[in-house]
C-alpha cells in the first residue's frame, strides 16, 4: 500500500526494546476514493513462516488452478499485471509487488506505468479499459466499501460479461496470493521472473 499520508505515535523510549515497541504501534492510513485502510506499521520483515505448498499442497494446486485460468482467459496480460499490482498496493503485498512489478516489466509495462499506478486517476497514461479495470480492481479488494451500479456500468462498456467475470477472477486470485504472502510470510525480494511472466 502506497500512503497518502503517516500519522506516527512515537511515545519516548529508553532502550532499543521499548523503541521497536513504540515502532509497532505506528499507524499508517491511505485514503482512496474516500475509504481509510488503516495500516499497521512493522518494524521488520516479514519472511516465509509456513511453506503452505508444502503443508497444504492442496492449496497450491486449487491457487494455481484459478492462476492458469486467468492467464488463458483471453484477457490483455498488460491489464492483468496493472490488477495484480494495484491490489497488491492496496493489500500491502511486498512480495507480489516486487514480483509483478518485474513480470510487468518483462511483458514490456513501462517504468512510467508502473511508478505511478497508485495515482492512475491524476495519470494520463492508462487506457480508458486499464481505467474501468483499476477502478474494479480497487472496489472488489476494498469489498467494505461495496461496488456500486454506477461502477458496474462502466465496467460494461469496456468487458463483456465473460471478461468481466474473467477480470473478476483474476482480483480474487491476486487478493488469495497477497493474504497468503502476508499472513504466512514469503521471502521479500527473491522471485526470479521467466523470460515470459507466466507465475502469479
Amino acid at each position: 500500500m502506497i500512503p497518502l499520508g503517516i500519522v506516527k505515535y512515537a511515545p519516548p523510549a529508553t532502550d532499543l526494546r521499548a523503541r521497536r515497541r513504540a515502532r509497532s504501534t505506528n499507524l499508517a492510513a491511505a485514503s482512496l476514493s474516500g475509504i481509510t485502510v488503516p495500516l499497521v506499521a512493522k518494524e521488520h520483515d516479514v519472511t516465509r513462516r509456513i511453506d503452505y505448498g508444502r503443508v497444504a499442497p492442496g492449496a497450491l494446486h486449487a491457487m494455481n488452478a484459478l492462476q492458469h485460468y486467468t492467464r488463458d482467459s483471453g484477457l490483455e496480460h498488460s491489464v492483468i499485471e496493472l490488477v495484480k499490482l494495484r491490489a497488491s498496493q492496496l493489500n500491502g503485498c511486498a512480495y507480489c509487488l516486487d514480483m509483478h512489478s518485474k513480470d510487468a516489466r518483462i511483458e514490456g509495462e513501462t517504468e512510467q506505468r508502473i511508478y505511478l499506478l497508485s495515482a492512475w486517476r491524476e495519470a494520463p497514461f492508462y487506457t480508458p479499459r486499464e481505467r474501468a479495470a483499476l477502478a474494479w480492481t480497487e472496489a472488489v479488494t476494498l469489498i467494505p466499501g461495496g461496488v456500486t451500479d454506477d461502477l458496474y456500468a462502466s465496467a460494461r462498456e469496456h468487458f463483456n460479461e465473460k471478461e468481466l467475470v474473467d477480470l473478476t477472477m483474476a482480483i480474487v486470485t491476486i487478493n488469495g496470493w497477497n493474504r497468503l504472502a502476508v499472513a504466512l510470510g514469503a521471502d521479500v525480494g527473491s522471485y526470479q521472473p521467466r523470460q515470459s511472466a507466466e507465475n502469479r
